[in-house]
């Protein structure tokens, strides 16, 4: 029995070892569990725990400048003063409310821009009472059937019910203090959140500015900063050329929406809406601020880090030189208001010039002005109408007779020298000639007395015709497309290849009977950009080269020094579309018709005679029927005559090419208001050239004589050293 006993001991504290043993191992495993989750993934889970969540936000910069080509300053920014409010993940609209209604003590907000749909989306807000009682049950009733159909958004069905339920007094009812409230209201809630929203900017006081930075601790969400706005130095030149930029309440334009929203822009940026800011915006844009704001597991944001810099946009540029640009355009003005003192320009509203340096395609000046009559006033004023020169074509006339000639060479149709005979053609019925019988003309003569009836012989050539006095004159219809496509070699009926957007070809006339191929051959069918022209003689000027052309001419760094400009960081190549299949000498054949049109004889001679530079060029009178803002007036097709004129100088060297163009120019009795714009500004421009470099052979004399009278103090300090040892 004791032993027994004695066995029964002994075997029941070994279970309990074992019992304990096993409670021991797990606490150990506990605690190593404990560890390792304490010292290996502690600040993980401590970060899950405090929620951190990192959100980038890009502050916008200021776009880059433009200047003219002699470092002229054409586009800037102007600093602005600017109260910004920054919506954050947990602000309520109640809370935007408050905050709007203290902002509103301290700034002042015209109500302008409010809408009637923001009149009621406010009145919902500050009125939440009478909201809910527009809200019938059998309306809920809907939403919640909505709600378990799974359709999406009840909520707003509902809100959309109290707004069509508003009534016009209730939104009416808001006093001058709750719409100041309503307008910065409106303006907070534009933006996106964590991006600062402009609240004010423009006719911000000083007063204004310095209120609000010392209201900050009572404004969460606003803040003070240094906005910009574009700042147009010549406000009447180039405006339609050179662009807009979109507002911040405009933002993003919405047929380009998601197109900048995958480049990293906010809806609310600035961006250029048109021509040149529009074209280089990836430029003009700059590198925004990049900001890193940390919000906690409650959305607020604890901590804001600066992760780059920004940099304004790069500047640019341009290829127009702005004192010739200003010139022209004040000459056109003139030259307009004095042909509309004659009876029979009741049509001409408008007049463009352009000026290319032939050789490299830079546009030096793009001119174009247009009368406008103000329908408040009934009074007549002159704008800007640059755009014109490529967004606007017409029928030009004889200046195109080079492009002729020298297909007619390329085809066979005539050579160097070929000679016909100038009087009245008879097809059919059909009467067509020059302005009068010429008699025998070879290619030179007919250029510089603008023969028709040589070009009509040279376009029946071409399209494989034979004619005879007072018969029909068939013609193989594939002369137009020959025609037309070697005129595209010079830069007519195609695009240029501008560096600007909504360049317009122009319209080519759809009959083919053989009088339109006449026509078409002197200039009077197809319709051309007075752009189109300029490309043209500029092809012709430099030997055959169609160059492409540019209106930015360097793409620079931007420096914070407003005296000086940064490196340069792109320079635009000349870049040659396509060289003229014709051969050497038949250019310079043309060329040499074209010198004669100046010179004693030439139909342009009386109006660039003793022009020192040695122009050549050709002149452009068509036949057309107005097609203007005012043709609705009239029942029938009013004719009217286009004016147009091209050259370009100095004729053995060209430095510069232009196209002058005058639609619509008088009715009946002529004027050469063309020939007078062109020779006016063409004198400008070799004016210019003559006084920058006389002063800048002063300033370099200038330097000069600096130079050597310090050379001489430095030898004479030498001098006096010497003696002194």
């Amino acid at each position: 029995m004791v032993k027994k006993e004695k066995e029964k001991k002994t075997h029941v504290p070994f279970r309990l070892n074992l019992l304990f043993l096993g409670v021991f191992v797990l606490f150990s495993v506990l605690i190593l569990r404990l560890g390792v989750v304490q010292i290996v993934y502690g600040d993980d889970y401590k970060r899950e725990l405090e929620k951190k969540e990192e959100v980038p936000v890009n502050t916008p910069v200021p776009r880059g400048k433009m200047f003219d080509r002699n470092l002229k300053v054409m586009v800037d920014n102007v600093p602005l003063d600017a109260v910004t409010y920054t919506r954050y993940q947990e602000t309520k609209p109640k809370d935007m409310l408050e905050t709007a209604e203290t902002l509103a003590t301290l700034i002042e907000m015209g109500p302008d821009k409010i809408t009637e749909r923001d009149r009621k989306d406010f009145w919902i807000l500050t009125n939440p009472d009478e909201a809910e009682d527009k809200i019938t049950k059998k309306d809920r009733k809907v939403a919640e059937k909505m709600a378990e159909e799974g359709k999406k958004k009840p909520e707003k069905y509902l809100y959309d019910l109290q707004l069509d339920r508003i009534t016009e007094e209730e939104i009416n009812s808001f006093t001058e203090a709750e719409l100041e409230v309503l307008a910065i209201f409106r303006e907070m809630n534009s933006g996106m959140e964590l991006v600062p929203q402009i609240v004010k900017n423009k006719d911000m006081t000083k007063e204004e500015f310095a209120r609000v930075s010392e209201n900050l601790e009572s404004l969460p969400g606003v803040d003070v900063t240094t906005d910009w706005d574009r700042s147009y130095r010549y406000e009447k030149t180039l405006k339609s050329l050179l662009g807009k930029v979109s507002s911040s309440e405009e933002g993003l334009p919405e047929e380009n929406l998601q197109h900048f929203l995958s480049k990293g822009y906010s809806r609310n940026d600035r961006v250029g809406k048109s021509y040149v800011e529009k074209a280089y915006e990836d430029v003009l844009h700059g590198q925004k601020a990049k900001v890193k704001n940390i919000k906690d597991k409650s959305g607020n944001v604890v901590e804001t880090e600066e992760v780059t810099k920004g940099e304004r946009g790069k500047d640019l540029i341009l290829t127009i030189d702005v004192e010739l640009q200003l010139a022209a355009e004040e000459i056109m003005v003139e030259e307009l208001n004095n042909a509309k003192k004659l009876s029979n320009t009741r049509l001409l509203d408008r007049a463009f010039i352009v000026m290319i340096d032939p050789n490299t395609g830079e546009v030096l000046t793009m001119a174009g002005k247009q009368i406008v009559r103000d329908e408040k006033t009934g009074k007549q004023t002159t704008e800007d109408f640059a755009l014109g020169n490529i967004t606007t074509s017409y029928t030009v006339g004889s200046s195109v007779k080079g492009a002729t000639v020298l297909t007619g060479y390329h085809t066979g149709a005539i050579s160097p020298g070929t000679r016909f005979y100038d009087t009245k053609m008879r097809i059919g019925t059909l009467k067509k000639g020059s302005w009068k019988n010429l008699g025998w003309l070879d290619d030179v003569g007919a250029l510089q007395r603008s023969s028709n009836v040589y070009m009509f012989h040279t376009a029946i050539n071409i399209a494989d015709g034979h004619y005879v006095p007072g018969a029909a004159l068939p013609i193989n219809k594939d002369a137009f497309n020959i025609l037309r496509d070697s005129y595209a070699q010079f830069g007519l009926g195609v695009r240029t290849g501008i560096d600007l957007p909504n360049e317009m070809v122009g319209f080519k006339g759809s009959e083919t009977l053989s009088g339109k191929l006449l026509d078409l051959s002197i200039g009077q069918y197809d319709t051309y950009t007075p752009m189109q022209l300029a490309q043209y003689v500029s092809t012709i000027a430099n030997g055959g080269n169609r160059m492409r052309p540019h209106i930015v001419k360097e793409i620079r760094q931007p420096v914070d020094n407003n005296e000086t400009l940064g490196p340069v960081m792109q320079e635009i190549e000349p870049t040659v579309l396509n060289r003229l299949p014709m051969t050497e000498s038949q250019i310079e054949r043309v060329q040499t018709g074209f010198r004669a049109v100046m010179q004693p004889g030439g139909t342009a001679n009386g109006y660039f005679s003793g022009a020192t530079y040695n122009p050549a060029g050709k002149t452009g009178t068509a036949e057309a029927f107005y097609d203007g803002p005012d043709r609705k007036k009239y029942s029938e097709p009013v004719p009217v005559i286009n004016q147009s004129l091209v050259g370009y100088a100095p004729y053995d060297n060209p430095e510069v090419a232009f196209a002058a163009v005058v639609p619509w120019a008088y009715q009946g009795k002529s004027h050469k208001m063309n020939a007078n714009i062109a020779r006016r500004v063409m004198d400008k421009y070799f004016e210019l050239k003559k006084e920058r470099a006389k002063a800048n052979s002063t300033e370099q004399s200038t330097v000069e004589k600096v130079d050597n009278s310090k050379k001489v103090q430095q030898e004479q300090a030498e001098a006096q050293d010497d003696q002194d040892n």
